[in-house]
């Protein structure tokens, strides 16, 4: 599977959380896929999503889930000692990683080549990490949700892209039904 297809099979699950999305394709593919008032898509700062994710997290009471990618994880390394340090038993961290940086042509990442990112955040802390195959995303998540327990999900999954539309929403329209989700 790749990220569009777990995205498919996630977006029913997401429908009731807010939901923080990677930039470029992965905010792409989920606005196509299933554009909700409860999505917030990143569409200019790569590696911060979990970091925005768990500020929300931190400041109020419903689910979080990120939706991020290898890539852009490994940019921003320093957003895991930040998540075991600053627990949110609201906060769940997706990985989708297919082991490239899908949005800018599958140029391979650390993850996937030596690099674990599983043991990374293990190893920062995070007490919750589970690593699961693409087929098992849906199931994972899932049961994440329902353990009310901050959670790190590393979901191992083929690169590849599909074509996807630019999202054409004004930022500032995203960005205001977004506080409105996040407020009702």
């Amino acid at each position: 599977m790749i990220r569009s297809e777990i995205l498919r099979e996630v977006a029913p699950i997401l429908r009731d959380q807010l939901v923080v999305c990677n930039i470029g394709l992965p905010s792409q593919e989920l606005h196509m896929i299933d554009d909700q008032p409860t999505n917030f898509y990143m569409l200019g700062t790569m590696g911060l999503a979990s970091s925005i994710g768990l500020g929300l997290a931190l400041s109020q009471p419903k689910t979080v889930v990120v939706i991020d990618g290898d890539g852009s994880v490994l940019t921003n390394l320093g957003t895991l000692p930040t998540i075991a340090n600053n627990v949110a038993d609201n906060y769940i961290l997706l990985i989708v990683d297919n082991g490239s940086y899908g949005s800018t042509g599958d140029q391979p990442t650390y993850a996937g080549k030596k690099t674990s990112l599983t043991k990374v955040a293990e190893a920062c802390g995070c007490e919750n990490v589970v690593e699961c195959r693409a087929e098992e995303t849906g199931e994972v998540l899932q049961k994440a949700i329902d353990a009310k327990r901050m959670t790190i999900i590393v979901c191992k999954c083929e690169s590849g892209n599909v074509k996807v539309p630019v999202i054409t929403k004004d930022p500032v329209v995203i960005r205001d039904r977004f506080m409105a989700a996040v407020a009702s």
